[in-house]
C-alpha cells in the first residue's frame, strides 16, 4: 500500500518526512492505520499536537531512547516498552541507536465510538491517558502474535489485522482512560436476519479484501460490537470464519478443476499463490497439489464403484 494512504496521520507523516525506513504500513479498517519503522540514528523528535491517538511498541531495541517531559527524563526499558500518545499531546524524544518500532494510529472518532460502547458513557467525558514506557502483557501479545506476523496488505490477513486493532482499542478504552475499568457484557449474538446478511455478503465477497468495519456495516453495528456478537452467534471470530470459507471454496474449486492454483488463489481472496498455499496447508494439512491428487484418486474410485455397480 502506498504511504500516501497514511499521510493523514501526523505521527506517521513526521517520521516519513524525517526519512525513517518503513518496513510495512497499511490501513486496517475504521480508518485505523499501522506502521512498522526500522530506525537507527541519533536525533531528537517532536510530535507536535498529533491529530490522532498512537499506540507504540518497541519490538526490538530502543534501550537508548528517552522522552523529555518538562523537567522529567523518562528512560526506555527497551524491547517490550509501550507508549500511549493521545491526540493533541505534544511529546519530545531523544533517539539514539536502533529500534524496530510498531505504531497503531487511531483516529479520535474511531476511539470515541469504542469508548461509547465499552464504557456506556459520553466520549467527551473520557480521555486516553498519556502513558510512557510501561509494560502490558495483553497489549504486547496482541501486537506480537495477532498483528506483526500478518501481511497487512494481504486481503486474507487484513480482516484478522483489523480485528486485532479493534481488540486493542477496546482494551485501551476499558483500561487506559480516565473512567471505567470494564467492558459491558455481550448481550446476545446477531439477529438471524443480520447474521444472514453478513454471511451472504461474505460468500459473495470471498475474492475481495474484507475488514471488520466492512462486515459490521452490513450488520448495521459498530465494529466493536459486531466482532463479539458474530463470535457468539457462530462460535468463530470473523477472521477464522472468513478464512474457513475461503479454504472451503478453494477445496471445491480444486476438486472440480476450476482453474489453476494461481487463479484459485485470487478467486478466494489470496493475493499470491504462495500465500494461498501456506494458508491452505495450515488449514488442511496438505498442499493444494496434494489435495488435488487426493481428490483425483477419490474421484476415480467413485467412478470405478459406479461402473462396477452398473455391471
Amino acid at each position: 500500500m502506498s504511504t500516501a494512504d497514511l499521510r493523514s496521520y501526523t505521527v506517521f507523516e513526521h517520521l516519513r518526512r524525517e526519512g525513517v525506513p518503513l518496513r510495512a504500513s497499511a490501513r486496517l479498517g475504521d480508518a485505523v492505520g499501522a506502521a512498522l519503522w526500522d530506525r537507527d540514528e541519533r536525533t531528537s523528535t517532536r510530535y507536535s499536537e498529533p491529530t490522532h491517538h498512537t499506540i507504540s511498541l518497541y519490538v526490538e531495541g530502543g534501550e537508548r531512547i528517552r522522552r523529555r517531559r518538562g523537567n522529567q527524563i523518562l528512560d526506555s526499558g527497551g524491547a517490550g516498552s509501550l507508549c500511549l500518545m493521545p491526540s493533541g499531546v505534544t511529546s519530545d524524544w531523544d533517539v539514539a541507536g536502533h529500534v524496530l518500532l510498531f505504531h497503531l494510529y487511531v483516529p479520535t472518532a474511531a476511539f470515541d465510538r469504542v469508548v461509547a460502547e465499552a464504557l456506556d458513557t459520553d466520549p467527551s467525558r473520557v480521555s486516553l491517558r498519556d502513558e510512557t514506557y510501561f509494560r502490558d502483557a495483553y497489549l504486547e501479545t496482541v501486537i506480537r502474535a495477532a498483528m506483526l506476523p500478518l501481511d497487512w496488505n494481504e486481503p486474507a490477513d487484513r480482516l484478522a489485522a483489523s480485528h486485532a486493532g479493534q481488540m486493542l482499542m477496546a482494551y485501551l478504552a476499558s483500561r487506559f482512560t480516565d473512567r471505567g475499568r470494564r467492558s459491558l457484557p455481550v448481550r446476545g449474538g446477531l439477529a438471524p436476519r443480520a447474521l444472514r446478511r453478513v454471511t451472504d455478503h461474505i460468500e459473495t465477497s470471498l475474492d475481495q479484501p474484507l475488514t471488520i468495519s466492512d462486515l459490521a456495516s452490513v450488520a448495521g453495528l459498530s465494529a466493536y460490537h459486531f466482532a463479539r456478537m458474530f463470535k457468539q452467534s457462530t462460535g468463530e471470530g470473523p477472521h477464522r470464519y472468513v478464512l474457513r470459507r475461503r479454504i472451503e471454496r478453494a477445496k471445491r474449486m480444486i476438486a472440480e478443476g476450476d482453474g489453476t492454483f494461481a487463479e484459485i488463489a485470487l478467486a478466494c481472496g489470496f493475493s499470491s499463490q504462495s500465500h494461498f498455499a501456506a494458508r491452505f496447508r495450515e488449514a488442511t494439512g496438505m498442499t493444494p497439489r496434494q489435495f488435488l491428487n487426493a481428490a483425483s484418486v477419490a474421484g476415480r474410485r467413485r467412478t470405478q464403484d459406479r461402473d462396477a455397480g452398473r455391471g
